[in-house]
């Protein structure tokens, strides 16, 4: 059976998925809901997945895969969909990753982010920061901040990503948005040189090292309000990353920025819904107080879990705290809120407790395959 990338596409979003994988040796994936499913029966070929990548990649990006083995890019599929795609090499075979970019921007209620974060997010500057791992949601959950900013507020807003994922119109705001790799260099470069196009905010996809997140900081503290994200979970192993980001001889100053600079760090994972249509956001907030500013200064991180515990008037909450929600509701299964509980042997004793009536905690986690 010959796939096309046209039918695979339609499929992926007919069944509501988020993410299309092609490997040679096994037949199409979809990611629906969380979980894997076969698109099809018959197994990929390596002349199979190269034509399919040579369907979507341009000769520069085709020209990158054989030159470092891999290429990232942002595909338009007709007037449907956008798709976020990675294309690179496994064992001298083309692979290719496609993620669905909505189209739509979400609101804050219809994605659950906490509005407690709005009088954070209308600060004339600091850092705010979107945590949690591959696929949890980040990008729409700083489209829909970034989108209600640009409705509120005239501002001057300028995203730097690699690639542009969710596109946005001018409203009362004027939004600028930059491409890594194909209207500037690098993360780093965009930065410093958007200091110079007199922007309000700057969004940077990724602070994947160093010198991005030491130019993030900085153009937080000189009176810009920033937002970032990082690929960890929970605030306490966000702060730690950025500090040992860092030569040992630098971390106390950054612990110093970071304790004037950081204003919230919003850690989100995304739960499969227990009616088995669609995934539920689960978020931890973090908003920096003074004795949270002061546990950062002085290196006791550890301890900002308690202080997160105790913040709730202030609009802050621990994931599992949410996580424990949502099954108290109803709305998840154990397994899964259990799977992305950041303190397990907690959660579970909590989710004993305040099981609702008739539901049975099982002694150990499930785990499920592929289902076609």
């Amino acid at each position: 059976m010959a796939y096309e990338m046209v039918s695979l596409l339609r499929m992926l979003i007919d069944r509501d998925g988020s993410d299309l994988h092609l490997a040679v040796e096994n037949p199409p994936v979809g990611r629906v809901h969380g979980h894997l499913q076969y698109f099809g029966e018959d197994p990929l070929t390596p002349d199979d997945t190269e034509r399919l990548m040579k369907s979507i990649a341009s000769v520069d990006n085709q020209q990158e895969l054989q030159e470092v083995g891999g290429s990232d890019f942002g595909f338009a599929f007709e007037d449907i969909a956008r798709f976020r795609v990675s294309i690179f090499k496994q064992k001298g075979n083309v692979g290719l990753v496609l993620r669905l970019i909505p189209r739509k921007i979400l609101t804050f209620d219809e994605i659950g982010l906490p509005k407690s974060l709005q009088p954070i997010i209308t600060q004339p500057r600091g850092l705010i920061l979107v945590t949690g791992p591959t696929g949890s949601g980040k990008s729409t959950s700083l489209a829909t901040m970034i989108d209600w900013i640009n409705t509120s507020f005239d501002h001057h807003i300028i995203t730097i990503e690699d690639p542009v994922e969710y596109y946005h119109t001018h409203k009362r705001s004027i939004i600028t948005q930059r491409e890594v790799g194909v209207d500037v260099p690098t993360f780093a470069e965009a930065l410093r040189r958007a200091l110079r196009q007199d922007p309000d905010i700057i969004l940077v996809g990724e602070m994947r090292d160093l010198e991005t997140i030491g130019a993030a900081v900085t153009a937080a503290e000189t009176g810009h309000l920033v937002f970032g994200t990082l690929h960890t979970t929970g605030a306490v192993r966000t702060i730690d990353r950025l500090v040992d980001a860092f030569p040992t001889n630098q971390q106390e100053q950054i612990r110093t920025q970071l304790a004037g600079n950081l204003k919230s760090i919003i850690s989100q994972t995304l739960v499969p819904r227990k009616s088995g249509f669609g995934r539920v956001a689960a978020f931890e907030v973090m908003i920096t107080t003074p004795a949270i500013q002061n546990l950062i200064r002085e290196n006791k991180s550890y301890r900002i879990t308690s202080a997160i515990q105790t913040g709730h008037k202030y609009g802050m909450n621990l994931l599992d705290e949410h996580l424990l929600a949502l099954f108290r509701k109803g709305i998840v299964k154990y397994e899964d809120a259990l799977g992305r509980a950041q303190m397990a042997d907690d959660f579970e004793a909590n989710a004993r407790a305040m099981a609702p009536d008739g539901e049975k905690i099982p002694e150990r986690q499930k785990t499920q395959g592929i289902t076609r």
